[in-house]
This record gives structure tokens, C-alpha cells and sequence, in this order.
């Protein structure tokens, strides 16, 4: 019977919050997914400044649509958009969104605690799902004592589902939106994260990985060409942490 109890959680209906096994639920799916709701509508907008600069760099619209459905990476989605000319400038390209994307590392092994219970295929696929936005609520979720190890999934699918159709809408009617920021557009992901980041403080423990990542970042972009100030950032805030929680 031990084997049957530290048996990895299958993918079940219902799940119980009442013992500590993280448990991956079509429930978790549904409380992520709607949970992301109010999230993935504003991620939508920024889609829709991608799908303009797509078609403006010469991307069909079916083009488009497949690199937000496969890529899922609105950052790193922009920034090649930036640099896509004719021809493509594959290394620098690839170098680039490579370091842009590099902060997932240190986003997946913030969940490690509570993917370490699931099979690889449940895991595996929650990654696939992740953006910034909804790994911020999930490890907000995670703090509250939620064992619903799919709700990564769940919120992951929320953000596609709208990345993907914010990008159709943008690719159709990017002839006649000329300027994204003209209607404030550019600065729907801004305010986003500023949103989250108000639900994940903790108080002036937080302040300095906070405050570390924050001075790094912005001395790094000043120094360095690129997207390394990502990267840099992030590094701090972890060591700082790291160092803080030693204490």
C-alpha cells in the first residue's frame, strides 16, 4: 500500500487539497485557466501589437500565427521582429532571444518543489505553457498551500488561447493600426507585470532581491548591448535571495 500512496499524481478529476500530494486535476486546469482570465485579456493586447509589427516586417498572417502558437514568447517574439530583415539575420537572431529566454531557467527551478511530483509528460507540457505572467500567479498560487500542480497548465492555456487570437486580430488589421503605442498598447505588458508584482510582494524581506535585480538591470542595459540586462537582473534578485534566506 506505501507504493500506491508515493505513486507519482495521476491526471485525475477531482483532486484533495485536505493532503499534501500535488495533484494534477482537470480542476487545477479550470481554477488556472480562469484564474489567468483577467491576465491573458491584457497579454491579448500586447498580441495584437505583435501581429501589427509581424505583417509590418513581411510575416503573412498565417506566418505569424504559427510563431505565437508554437514559440509562445512575447518578449523574444517582439525582438525578432525588430531585427527580422531581409536577409534574416539567423545568428544574431537566435542569439539574442536565446538570452532573452535564458530567465526560464531560473523560472523552472522556482517550481521544481512542485513539478518534482509529477510525471515528465504533465511537467513537460506545463513548461511548454509557461510565460511570465502566468508563472508569477502560479508561484503565487503555490504560496497560498494550493497543491494543484496543473494550474501552470491551466493559466498557460489561458495566455495561449488569447496570445494566438490577439495575434490573428493584429495581423488582420495591422494596415491600419500604423503605430501600436499610439493607443497606449506598448505599455499593456508594463502594466501587467507591475500588477502581479503587487500580489508577490511579500514586504521588506522582498525588498532587497528586489531592489538588487531592479539597480543590476538598469546599470547592465546601460553598459552592455542587448537583452543581458535580463538576464544579469534576474541573477541578482536569486543571489541576493539566496544570501538573504542563508541569514
Amino acid at each position: 500500500m506505501e507504493k500506491e500512496e508515493n505513486a507519482l499524481p495521476r491526471f485525475e478529476e477531482s483532486s484533495s487539497s485536505e493532503t499534501n500530494e500535488v495533484v494534477f486535476s482537470l480542476t487545477g486546469i479550470r481554477d488556472g485557466y480562469l484564474q489567468c482570465l483577467p491576465v491573458a485579456l491584457g497579454v491579448g493586447g500586447y498580441g495584437i501589437v505583435f501581429g501589427v509589427l509581424a505583417r509590418q516586417a513581411g510575416l503573412s498572417t498565417g506566418e505569424a500565427v504559427l510563431m505565437s502558437a508554437t514559440v509562445l514568447a512575447g518578449a523574444a517574439q517582439l525582438i525578432a521582429m525588430e531585427m527580422w530583415t531581409d536577409p534574416i539575420p539567423a545568428v544574431a537572431l537566435v542569439g539574442t532571444t536565446f538570452v532573452v529566454n535564458l530567465r526560464y531557467l531560473l523560472m523552472g527551478a522556482a517550481l521544481r518543489p512542485w513539478f518534482t511530483h509529477l510525471t515528465a509528460a504533465q511537467a513537460y507540457a506545463s513548461i511548454f505553457f509557461t510565460a511570465d505572467e502566468n508563472w508569477a500567479l502560479t508561484i503565487s498560487e503555490f504560496r497560498t498551500g494550493s497543491r494543484h500542480g496543473s494550474f501552470l497548465l491551466g493559466s498557460g492555456l489561458a495566455i495561449w488561447s488569447f496570445w494566438v487570437t490577439a495575434t490573428v486580430v493584429g495581423a488582420v488589421v495591422g494596415g491600419a493600426i500604423e503605430d501600436p503605442a499610439r493607443f497606449g498598447l506598448d505599455f499593456v505588458l508594463t502594466a501587467i507585470f507591475l500588477a502581479i508584482a503587487v500580489d508577490l510582494w511579500e514586504g521588506r524581506s522582498d525588498f532587497l532581491p528586489w531592489a538588487g535585480a531592479a539597480g543590476v538591470a538598469v546599470i547592465t542595459a546601460q553598459i552592455l548591448p542587448g537583452y543581458w540586462y535580463i538576464v544579469s537582473g534576474g541573477l541578482c534578485g536569486f543571489f541576493v535571495g539566496v544570501v538573504r534566506y542563508d541569514e
